[in-house]
């Protein structure tokens, strides 16, 4: 075998060993979820489409059941039932060619997921590539945390304002209806109108503060976590199809195992093709991920600190130039809920 077969640029192959003590098994709730995806991703059977391609496949090589069923119509005089029958015989036909392909292609990779799990195999690691994967996973827990906590201090912060709402109500109307404490309700009736007003700006400034994290969140890490999983499917095709490869090439070389050696070479260079531009796919987006994160986080975290510290040391002026800073509109004033976000 050549050297061309095995080549990996940044990646390495890592055997994996095992110290043979297999008896509580700790990864078995892993595996399993592991093997359920291996198996979630069966063979479109619907009748509108032949699909090419199993375990993974993308939209590619869709071919329309209508052009099978055209080259069996326009056959000279057929009979309807007999047209009837080819075309369903060669549907049929079809189906069972992807369900094979399908089931060849699960048997394979679950084949290579229990070999790794088990340490009786190897995988192909890109060591800069999962490390870079592993911390946004980590970051993006984190954030998660910092999205929720932000989400709860809104709802608080709303209760608190819509309590100072009533409460300034309820100063206004005993300060028409207290003539010997008229003048002390009033100043907190104003005291708490005003506390309100402060609370709603500071709602739109926390606000626009929780939905961006929730877009960087949700929206794109989620989108890069995408990619990453299809990378890793890819991968776990790529070692598969490489071991199976490997095993073939060590066996004797006659004219059977050679055509079976020329096809498995065949699958493994198209999973490897596959592997080596999801991984380069995945290259990409981390980096604009990162530069994207800092980009919204340092506006972000600056939106945040500033509106905070405006609104607890009781300056009016600046937490509302706070918002004009970052084109943060509220709703009109005189809304029956405190102002929440309208747009940037």
């Amino acid at each position: 075998m050549s050297d061309g077969i095995m080549s990996k640029a940044a990646t390495m192959e890592i055997p994996i060993s095992s110290n043979g003590d297999t008896g509580s098994l700790p990864e078995d709730d892993g595996l399993e979820q592991d093997l359920q995806q291996v198996m979630v991703s069966g063979p479109n059977l619907n009748e509108t489409s032949i699909v090419s391609g199993g375990y993974g496949g993308t939209a590619e090589g869709i071919i329309p059941t209508s052009a099978i069923k055209g080259s069996g119509l326009h056959q000279p005089h057929p009979s309807p039932a007999v047209g009837g029958e080819e075309v369903v015989r060669g549907i049929a036909v079809e189906k069972f060619d992807i369900v094979k392909k399908w089931g060849i292609n699960t048997y394979k990779c679950t084949k290579q997921l229990i070999s790794e799990r088990f340490g009786r195999g190897s995988r192909t690691v890109d060591l800069e590539l999962e490390t870079q994967i592993e911390l946004l996973r980590e970051t993006k827990r984190k954030y998660e945390c910092v999205l929720q906590l932000a989400r709860a201090l809104t709802n608080h912060f709303y209760s608190l304002v819509q309590t100072q709402h009533a409460l300034g109500d309820a100063f206004a109307d005993l300060s028409q209806k207290s003539p010997e404490l008229q003048e002390e309700f009033g100043y907190n009736a104003e005291t708490q109108k005003l506390l309100c007003k402060n609370g709603e700006t500071l709602l739109g400034a926390v606000n626009f503060f929780v939905s961006s994290i929730n877009t960087l969140v949700n929206k794109t890490m989620e989108d890069t976590l995408m990619t990453v999983k299809q990378y890793e499917t890819a991968r776990l095709e790529y070692d598969a199809y490489r071991t199976d490869l490997e095993e073939l090439s060590m066996g004797p070389r006659d004219a059977s195992t050679l055509c079976r050696l020329d096809a498995a070479q065949s699958q493994f260079q198209s999973h490897k093709d596959k592997y080596e531009k999801l991984r380069a796919d995945v290259a990409i987006k981390l980096k604009f991920l990162e530069e994207n994160k800092i980009k919204v986080m340092h506006k972000q975290l600056l939106l945040f600190h500033n509106a905070i510290s405006a609104y607890f040391a009781g300056n009016q002026q600046q937490l509302e130039q706070t918002l004009k800073q970052f084109n943060i509109k509220l709703k009109t004033p005189g809304a029956e809920k405190p102002s929440w976000l309208e747009e940037q």
